[in-house]
């Protein structure tokens, strides 16, 4: 779940305490900071940018948590998706084109997309190496993960197994 402002909860807060402290728009913007379109648009329900939404807390007094709600959105669980999602709610795509678009991402996707590394490296005590000696031992080890992985792909078996 996550959070998102609530627009209208935003809009009444704001329109409220101007009307309670008798300001015109114009009155209210050059007390706050915030442009006067920018006021104008946001008691007509829509968001600012963030340095305007912010200027807008402390004018107001509020705590941004308070015009925070728990709107639940689904996020796209991965790349792919997310594209897919952005490309059906382009007003210069059809359905068919942002499906065709969404295919061609998807399998150029999985074509070139790389598995992260299976050799993971923590250094405990990280004085112990230099930036440069960490990324040559991650290197050394993940050469050594990729040799063993192609012998395990072609049978080759150095005198080890599992058995031992």
């Amino acid at each position: 779940m996550e959070d998102v402002v609530d627009v209208d909860e935003l809009r009444r807060r704001v329109g409220d305490y101007r009307r309670e402290r008798g300001l015109s728009l114009r009155a209210a913007a050059a007390e706050s900071g915030v442009p006067l379109n920018t006021l104008s648009r946001v008691e007509k329900g829509q968001l600012p940018d963030l340095p305007n939404f912010g200027r807008l807390m402390t004018w107001v007094g509020l705590d941004p948590a308070a015009v925070f709600g728990n709107a639940q959105r689904q996020r796209p669980q991965s790349t792919p998706d997310a594209i897919r999602a952005s490309l059906h709610s382009d007003p210069h795509l059809t359905e068919q084109a942002a499906n065709q678009i969404a295919e061609l991402v998807s399998n150029l996707y999985a074509n070139l997309a790389t598995a992260p590394s299976q050799a993971q490296l923590h250094l405990r005590v990280t004085k112990t190496f230099t930036p440069p000696a960490a990324r040559q031992l991650g290197d050394l080890l993940d050469d050594l993960q990729s040799a063993l992985l192609a012998d395990d792909a072609i049978g080759t078996n150095y005198g080890w197994s599992e058995e031992d």
